[in-house]
């Protein structure tokens, strides 16, 4: 901890702000006032940067908190054992959000999540739905990838054991595809410039990040949300990206049709980032969501 304090020291902002809450010294900054709060989640590989665009429009009319999720940014990045409490579970960052929610000063809030964001916010309405006033899911995956993956339970311990070894591998992998990863999210690849690029590159690669994301990936299972997207009871928007070749549109359609009374947008000439290739119309669907939601409030 002490030498990640370092980092997060070096590389923190003049807005930014630090929590201590299950082990991890989160990283998290907020913007505007008043209400409702709205959360936004960033997705894999990424981090606050994700948002850098849309933070200052979203919250001339509300307060808006962006956060580094455990294993990204210069949230500090501890290794869970039986003396502590650190766990990188879908859960775990759920009950997160909520503790983050009550630590500015709000009882709810909206929450707009991209890619394994849109998995976290749709996590915490089903296990805190008094906390969640609506969703977001913005490219979320739900019916693949983080949400469906499972380490198999009678490898877990074997995986564990062997955890500096596999988390060097998966360091030599990241390295070697992370451009090349990145890069997949855009449509319009030209737009991502190389400084932008190197950014996120910074931001995940500080510390054990290796170690962090291997902790990370330990801890998947199938969680199991498409059987329960019925008995969601807010206000909900899903957006897709015209060409999201990550999470592809047809499951965005999927989702919208299931999650009762659901209302779905579909951006133009983008990817699985709304938010970062076209910010100025991920802004005007956000914002029209949440005039409409707060009037049904």
């Amino acid at each position: 901890m002490n030498a990640f304090l370092q980092f997060q020291k070096k590389y923190a902002d003049s807005d930014s702000r630090f929590f201590e809450s299950g082990g991890f010294r989160v990283h998290y900054k907020v913007f505007g006032k008043g209400e409702p709060l709205v959360v936004l989640l960033h997705g894999s590989f990424l981090s606050i940067r994700s948002w850098r665009d849309v933070v200052a429009p979203l919250s001339e009319k509300t307060t808006v908190l962006v956060f580094d999720r455990p294993a990204f940014g210069l949230t500090s990045r501890p290794v869970p054992s039986p003396e502590n409490d650190v766990r990188y579970s879908p859960e775990a960052q759920s009950d997160l959000v909520v503790r983050l929610i009550e630590e500015v000063g709000h009882e709810k809030a909206i929450l707009v999540g991209n890619s394994t964001g849109g998995t976290l916010a749709l996590l915490v309405a089903l296990r805190h739905p008094r906390q969640v006033q609506g969703l977001v899911l913005v490219g979320a995956m739900v019916y693949s990838g983080y949400a469906t993956s499972e380490v198999p339970a009678f490898l877990k311990p074997l995986l564990t054991g062997m955890s500096p070894v596999f988390s060097r591998l998966m360091k030599f992998l990241i390295t070697k595809l992370y451009d090349r990863n990145i890069r997949g999210f855009w449509y319009n690849k030209a737009l991502l410039s190389d400084e932008t690029l190197a950014a996120f590159r910074k931001d995940l690669m500080i510390g054990d990040w290796s170690r962090a994301f291997w902790e990370l990936f330990l801890e998947t299972h199938h969680l199991g949300l498409e059987k329960k997207l019925g008995s969601l009871e807010v206000p909900s928007l899903v957006i897709t990206g015209e060409h999201d070749l990550t999470v592809k549109t047809e499951e965005s359609f999927k989702l919208a049709r299931e999650i009762p009374g659901a209302e779905l947008e579909v951006i133009p000439d983008c990817g699985h980032l709304p938010q970062e290739e076209v910010p100025e119309a991920f802004v005007a669907a956000v914002m029209l969501f949440l005039e409409k939601s707060m009037k049904r409030l």
